[in-house]
């Protein structure tokens, strides 16, 4: 081959590189996604960061202090549920809100609370209670429940509490409960999740897959719901059914009650059984976003489980969030005890990962 062949074969090789590279340059500058961000943060996560990520815990006093200090920086917590002792004023709640949020690691913390209205309402002194459901649902105008959540949810994010335990989604004739027909309860609740997501606040179905049918308090005791799985589906599940198949899995969370439902599961309760969250409200109802449990120290699943392994059953049964309402050694032993399942392997990495994920992708999208 002449010299200038050669030339010209050098040439071109060395224009084929560098347009290689100059291609290999451009795609790595492509627009991040917002799921490879969620990913990002996620894999920069230490396996105790990716834990306390699925604990919501409570605190107790009214500014942050060592103990509440210690335990978001000890074991990463992810969530803090607010209760009447921790609530004095508009004022003293949004300081007590940003002195905690100081204390996240990576992503916000989730600041929740139970505001439902009518007898299920925290600071009572300063938060304006909405109307219990049934009187809502009895009233007959759906616009007022979607009104109430709106307002409620726009003066709690004002107070820096970005998830509300409500709207209720059970069927039954409760104070709590809207109706006694899963058709008026779906458009009540349809009703106020319009208005929980006007409001840009975090809102929570309770208490999958329904309790309306309950005649035990589950704060204290374990009991059964005797009803077959198509009475559920014809009554119960319907409220959650409209929500799953219209709403954004992002903009809600879905809490798991305490009871058994032996059509569904005869062994376990709905927050330990891979029947009720897995099975049917993953697979069957298509829910692909955040399933809180309803507190672990309450007397339907704390009288039959130490809380090491409470957690634990949790996530494996479905469940993204463990909460633990009240005392800091009942949630010191739900971290400890899903934090040595993970490290084991009796928990897999990949299924602490699509829990941290749906959660991470909740906070950032609620962001302030």
């Amino acid at each position: 081959m002449g010299i200038f062949k050669r030339f010209l074969v050098l040439t071109l090789a060395v224009t084929l590189l560098a347009g290689c590279g100059k291609t290999s340059e451009a795609d790595s500058s492509k627009p991040e996604t917002f799921d490879d961000k969620v990913d990002a943060i996620v894999n920069s996560m230490s396996l105790a960061e990716k834990v306390g990520q699925m604990v919501m815990i409570g605190v107790h006093g009214t500014e942050i202090n060592d103990d509440s200090r210690y335990m978001l920086n000890q074991y990463h917590i992810g969530g803090v549920i607010f209760f009447d002792r921790n609530l004095q004023s508009a004022e003293q709640t949004k300081k007590f809100t940003a002195d905690l949020q100081a204390q996240a690691g990576k992503v916000p913390l989730f600041i929740a609370i139970d505001e439902e209205g009518g007898p299920v309402a925290r600071g009572r002194d300063f938060i304006e209670v909405p109307p219990a459901a049934q009187s809502l649902g009895q009233g007959g105008d759906n616009t007022k429940a979607e009104a109430w959540a709106q307002k409620t949810g726009a003066y709690l994010k004002e107070l820096g509490i970005n998830v509300n335990f409500a709207p209720v989604a059970d069927v039954g004739t409760n104070s709590r409960e809207y109706a006694a027909d899963g058709q008026t309860v779906a458009k009540f609740v349809a009703a106020a999740a319009q208005g929980y997501e006007s409001a840009h606040e975090i809102y929570t179905l309770k208490h999958f897959p329904g309790i309306g049918r309950g005649t035990v308090d589950s704060h204290f005791e374990r009991s059964e719901i005797p009803a077959t799985k198509d009475e559920l589906l014809a009554q119960d599940l319907v409220p959650f059914k409209e929500i799953i198949a219209n709403h954004s899995p992002e903009n809600f969370m879905v809490m798991i009650s305490h009871l058994v439902y032996p059509a569904l599961d005869k062994t376990h309760t709905a927050s330990l059984s891979a029947e009720i969250q897995t099975k049917l409200l993953r697979q069957e109802l298509g829910f692909n976003g955040v399933i809180i449990t309803d507190s672990l120290e309450m007397g339907a699943v704390s009288k039959y489980g130490d809380f090491r392994s409470l957690g634990v059953q949790a996530v494996q049964a479905g469940a993204d969030i463990a909460l633990v309402c009240h005392e800091y050694p009942h949630e010191t032993d739900v971290y400890l005890g899903l934090l040595d399942a993970a490290e084991k392997g009796v928990i897999s990495e990949e299924r602490i990962n699509e829990s941290v994920k749906r959660i991470v992708k909740m906070k950032l999208l609620h962001k302030s």
